[in-house]
């Protein structure tokens, strides 16, 4: 039996009953309006004293979706976030042909994608208590069509602006579009076996939307070109809006927070100067004004965030959000995560295509084993594992296990081939992740009150996204300086670039395996022992109940 405040039926039939039922109980007695709503209390249980109240009250919208239907709200929601993860990665396959076609420079080629990185980090907790404030269905729906619009644009630009800007708006409806996706799935979920479940399904697309760009960006660029790696999202984007538009509840939270505009500024503003300095970093020197100077600000103006949020009337990121040991934990774990996951995409795609002369459907369809692996894990973590121990091992074994995938791949040189020396670590890769994504983004929403469903996702989301955005800058500078260094006092012969170019890769593998085993440390200990225990969410609001 299934109780969800007197939310049931959404069949015409039943709309239509439901419809009758509030007029006729606006003007009955309190018995009759009791029988016209089945004796429920908005706890589910049979209620005798609460008659009219009770069905005067309407269904609580904040909720986020008709329950009924949760599972297709859960593929709505999975879409919506493919889209937004993939594009972070779609790109890359295609911006030599993108840079052939607009011909614009080497130096100017990484904008293409630290303009989608910047407004994107930097608008997410903005974009979060936006959907807390407006309501998740609406700002779900104005997500997916300003994505759409602007990939349009990008998908037809005449030049190399018009690109970026698009780039850009990208990122700024993706920071509206993904908080509100989770939150949604974070209010819509809410027994804690089906709340496994959605979380493990999720956190897998969460996972895998970065190997899935890559290859849906070979197999575009290759067979059409590369402006349809823009215009793909206008097709994702109608499926997720009609889905949406049937399945979600309008309206926002009763109890609506006041928005933080002092603390909105000054988090927007130290998440982009940090973004855009780890950007900087890959054409200028690290002690350059550009890098550590954007970097100084960034840390001074966060810095400045948390002591407002200390003193704030309504704080933008409430501290009790954070300072939560498993959220705080999980935050750390996707931040880090995200840092070497994103590496790892990012050279090994080199790899495959410079060093093995992939083409880009081959390197994409290279993945796809890492991807499958990294599902089953995730699901099967989310279900199985976590509900009987705990996080503790869970997200810890996954680092662990994501730290000897990267150690393993030094190992690959020019003679390496795909199933004995790429594979295996790979998989391993694969299985590491998926112990990591599902259960870090189920305990950071978990237990959080609804009006704060959406800045949690949203740390959530920039924890991901910003440390992929560091990793990214940091690893390539980093790379770039290997191969500089081992090319010192040597001719430049095709064996010795090649030897150079493997040494960058190894080295940024090295550094990557070093953030996995930090992960390790860091979850080890933030996280508590034993499974999570089933709780209300803050404030009383628990929502509805399945039973």
């Amino acid at each position: 039996m299934e109780v969800s405040y007197a939310m049931g039926r959404h069949t015409e039939d039943a709309v239509e009953e439901a419809r009758a039922a509030r007029i006729a109980a606006a003007s009955a007695p309190e018995e009759s309006a009791e029988a016209v709503i089945g004796d429920a209390s908005p706890d589910g249980r049979p209620s005798r004293g609460a008659g009219a109240a009770v069905a005067a009250a309407p269904p609580p919208s904040h909720l986020g979706a008709a329950h009924e239907h949760r599972w297709l709200v859960l593929a709505v929601i999975g879409l919506a976030q493919l889209m937004v993860v993939l594009d972070a990665t779609i790109v890359n396959i295609a911006l030599p042909s993108a840079q052939r076609a607009l011909g614009f420079s080497d130096g100017n080629r990484q904008w293409i994608v630290t303009a989608y990185a910047l407004a994107f980090g930097s608008l997410l907790l903005l974009g979060g208590r936006i959907a807390d404030l407006v309501g998740r269905k609406a700002v779900f729906l104005t997500g997916l069509i300003g994505f759409a619009v602007a990939s349009a644009i990008g998908g037809a630009a005449p030049s190399f602006t018009v690109l970026v800007i698009a780039r850009a708006l990208q990122g700024m409806f993706g920071a509206l579009l993904a908080p509100a996706a989770l939150s949604l799935l974070t209010t819509t979920f809410t027994d804690p076996k089906e709340r496994a479940k959605a979380f493990g399904i999720y956190g897998a697309i969460a996972g895998t939307g970065g190997a899935v760009g890559l290859l849906l960006g070979g197999l575009l660029t290759e067979y059409l070109n590369w402006r349809w790696c823009l215009y793909v999202n206008l097709i994702f984007a109608a499926l997720a809006f009609l889905g949406a538009l049937r399945l979600l509840h309008p309206g926002a939270p009763a109890d609506r927070p006041k928005l933080d505009i002092p603390g909105t500024l000054l988090v927007s503003s130290g998440l982009f100067c940090i973004v855009y300095g780890f950007s900087n970093a890959e054409k200028h020197a690290w002690s350059s004004p550009q890098t550590w100077g954007f970097l100084a600000a960034g840390g001074v103006l966060l810095v400045a965030f948390v002591l407002w949020q200390l003193r704030a009337a309504h704080p933008l990121l409430p501290l009790r959000v954070v300072l939560d040991r498993d959220r705080g934990a999980s935050f750390l774990g996707m931040f880090i995560s995200g840092a070497g996951m994103f590496g790892v995409f990012l050279f090994l795609t080199y790899y495959l295509q410079q060093v093995l002369r992939y083409s880009p459907v081959k390197t994409g369809l290279a993945f796809i084993p890492m991807v499958m692996v990294m599902i089953a894990s995730s699901v099967i973590a989310q279900n199985k594992f976590v509900p009987r121990l705990g996080a503790k091992p869970i997200v810890p074994l996954g680092m662990g296990l994501g730290a000897a995938g990267l150690v393993w791949m030094t190992a690959l040189d020019v003679d390496s081939t795909y199933a004995p020396h790429v594979l295996p670590p790979l998989l391993v890769m694969g299985l590491g992740m998926g112990l990591i994504f599902a259960p870090a983004m189920n305990l950071a929403t978990a237990g959080v009150a609804a009006h704060d469903a959406g800045v949690a996702s949203a740390m959530v989301n920039t924890s991901q996204q910003v440390g992929g955005s560091v990793g990214t800058s940091l690893l390539n500078t980093l790379a770039t300086s290997a191969a500089t260094h081992y090319m010192v006092g040597k001719q430049p012969t095709p064996s010795v670039l090649a030897k150079a170019q493997l040494h960058s890769y190894a080295t940024a593998y090295w550094w990557s395996a070093g953030f996995f085993a930090l992960g390790l440390l860091v979850t080890l200990i933030l996280y508590r022992k034993g499974p999570p225990h089933p709780h209300p969410t803050e404030g009383g609001d628990a929502g509805p109940v399945h039973m």
